[in-house]
């Protein structure tokens, strides 16, 4: 994760300790040992987003999905969104086709089942399109406080009357 897809094999064979040779032994290519680590990390961020965006019941969704983006766009996710924003077009095609269609559309189910919760389940493309968004933004410019800001406006509006969501940065 420290890392994310290298150029050459030099920050894995000093991360795993081992050599060039022995990697390409054990996985037979740079592109299957690119592959494993790819889905490697993906598991791993279905995993920990997941949990992130699963309904809590002592809490109101948009709080769900504030504390999430926090963490998505925080130290703990911020490897994972570097890893996978370097998933180019051809790169994607070699490395993992149709990655892009996959890591959009599997975030759809657990966004809508949350939503379903405040009654609007039918948003669960709005919310990924804008937190998609989002993310290409804060990663083009790093500008945190600004995509924080639009975040929060989103959950503003997607807020049931009268409940106010805490602010990303809380």
């Amino acid at each position: 994760m420290e890392y994310g897809l290298p150029d050459r094999l030099d920050p894995l064979v000093r991360a795993t300790g081992t050599s060039a040779r022995m990697l390409l032994y054990h996985f037979g290519t740079r592109d299957k040992l690119l592959r494993a680590i790819l889905r490697q990390a993906r598991q791993r961020q279905l995993d920990s987003f997941g949990e992130l965006l699963r309904i809590r019941p002592d809490e109101v969704y948009t709080a769900t999905l504030a504390r999430a983006w926090s963490a998505m766009t925080g130290p703990e996710g911020r490897p994972y969104l570097r890893m996978f924003s370097q998933l180019r077009e051809n790169a994607e095609q070699s490395l993992w086709p149709g990655f892009r269609r996959i890591a959009t559309t599997d975030w759809l189910q657990p966004l809508e089942t949350g939503l379903r919760s405040i009654g609007r389940p039918q948003s669960a493309t709005l919310v990924l399109a804008v937190i998609r968004g989002l993310l290409m933004d804060l990663d083009a410019t790093a500008d945190t406080a600004r995509t924080d800001r639009a975040f929060h406006e989103l959950l503003d509006a997607l807020s049931p009357a009268g409940d106010v969501s805490p602010s990303p940065h809380e």
